[in-house]
């Protein structure tokens, strides 16, 4: 069974919407304006590429980071990783031809036989409604967050308002940083 991680940046109130300057949002590039920049808060980034196996996102993601993750340094591993997107959708017209392979998933159930297979560590980049689908649905092993001392209000948030049984976490790494970012690191617990 393969371990499937949520990786997020998130304000200390559960956003995730358009940490990077994505358009169309009113507080787009919040993680990096907002908060002085200390590479050793971003090192789990880092080791995020070096330990997943395969990458895992919802449309909007893969539609927002395909035409400029290929060709950035600071995603090179993930260039060659193989990738898997969640779509009703997306056609293999639609896929970009230099990204490596991509495989296009149609459903939760199509998810979870994928974390079936062996192999090693599936990550999920952004996808907030996949991140919410998949949480509601059991299919999340753990949670890399790296956690903003910033209060966004309104915005796509993490985890889903689905009225359901409590869901426990245990913590398993974590760190204050200087700028008042902070590493967590949680596995469900099941």
């Amino acid at each position: 069974m393969r371990t499937l991680i949520s990786t997020a940046f998130i304000s200390l109130d559960g956003v995730v919407e358009a940490p990077g300057g994505e358009a169309g949002y009113r507080n787009a590039g919040w993680t990096f304006k907002n908060v002085d920049f200390l590479p050793e808060a971003f090192e789990i980034k880092g080791r995020e590429q070096q330990e997943a196996t395969a990458m895992l996102l919802g449309r909007n993601s893969y539609e927002a980071f395909s035409p400029v993750w290929p060709d950035m340094a600071d995603f090179a591993d993930y260039k060659v990783m193989p990738k898997y997107v969640v779509s009703t959708t997306l056609t293999e017209h639609d896929l970009v031809s230099n990204w490596g392979e991509t495989t296009i998933l149609r459903s939760l159930d199509d998810v979870a036989a994928l974390k079936s297979t062996e192999g090693g560590p599936i990550i999920i980049h952004g996808s907030a409604a996949l991140n919410q689908a998949l949480s509601d649905a059991g299919l999340i092993d753990r949670y890399h967050l790296l956690v903003f001392p910033l209060l966004l209000g309104a915005g796509k948030r993490l985890f889903s308002t689905t009225d359901k049984d409590t869901q426990k976490l245990k913590l398993v790494e974590h760190e204050a940083y200087a700028n008042g970012l902070q590493k967590q690191v949680f596995d469900v617990v099941r």
